[in-house]
C-alpha cells in the first residue's frame, strides 16, 4: 500500500485532496484488496487501476456534482462501493445512503463504514424497490439489467433532483429515449477515457 501514490494517480481526475480525505482513501483501498483476494468484489485487481478506474470515475463526477451543497445522496446498486464511498469521503456533509442487494458486498461496504469510520454513510441492505427513501442526487454505475434499474434509480429522485449516471458514451442516446422527461445535460468524458462519460439529468 505504501508504493501507491494515491494523491499522484488523481492528479487527472479533480483537485487536490486534503491530507485526511487521502487517508480514508487509503484505508478503503486497503479494505478493497483485502477482500478482494478472497471474495470477488471487483474484477479490478492492480491497485493503481483501482485508484485510476474507479477512485478516479468517482472524485472525478464528485467534483463536478458537488459544486454547490447536497444534502442527501443514494448510489444505487453500490457494488464494491463505487461511486458511493469517494464521493462520501468527498462530500463529508452528505448524507449518504448505499443501496446494495447482494449480501456479501452490502457486508463489505458496512465493514468499510465501520472501519473507515465514515459518520455521513449508510447502507441498505436490499433491493431499492423496498425502500420508499428519496435523495436529492441519485447516482448509477456498472449495474446488472441496465435499463430495469435506470427506471428504479429513476423513482429514488426527490423532486428537482439530480440523477448521475456513469456509463459508457454509446449508453447515452438510450437514456435520453427512456427518460425523456428529464433535463439531461451534455455527456462530459471521463479523463483518460476514451468512452466513459458522466451523463446529469434533472428532474
Amino acid at each position: 500500500m505504501a508504493d501507491v501514490d494515491i494523491a499522484g494517480l488523481l492528479r487527472p481526475y479533480l483537485q487536490p485532496l486534503a491530507p485526511e480525505r487521502l487517508r480514508l482513501l487509503e484505508e478503503y483501498l486497503a479494505l478493497l484488496l483485502k477482500w478482494n483476494a478472497r471474495t470477488n468484489l471487483t474484477s479490478v485487481r492492480r491497485p493503481e487501476e483501482i485508484v485510476t478506474r474507479h477512485f478516479g470515475e468517482s472524485l472525478f463526477a464528485a467534483e463536478y456534482l458537488f459544486k454547490s451543497p447536497i444534502k442527501t445522496a443514494i448510489d444505487f446498486g453500490s457494488g464494491a462501493g463505487f461511486p458511493g464511498l469517494p464521493m462520501a469521503i468527498y462530500a463529508p456533509e452528505t448524507a449518504f445512503t448505499l443501496m446494495e442487494s447482494q449480501n456479501k458486498k452490502a457486508t463489505f461496504l458496512k465493514e468499510v463504514v465501520r472501519t473507515v469510520a465514515l459518520k455521513n454513510v449508510a447502507v441498505f441492505a436490499g433491493r431499492a424497490e423496498a425502500s420508499e427513501q428519496k435523495a436529492e442526487l441519485v447516482t448509477m454505475r456498472a449495474v446488472e439489467h441496465f435499463e430495469e434499474s435506470l427506471s428504479i434509480a429513476a423513482r429514488l429522485l426527490a423532486s428537482l433532483g439530480r440523477l448521475a449516471l456513469l456509463i459508457g458514451a454509446a449508453q447515452g442516446e438510450r437514456v435520453r429515449e427512456l427518460f425523456p422527461a428529464l433535463d439531461w445535460q451534455t455527456e462530459i468524458t471521463i479523463p483518460g477515457s476514451e468512452n466513459r462519460v458522466l451523463l446529469v439529468g434533472k428532474s
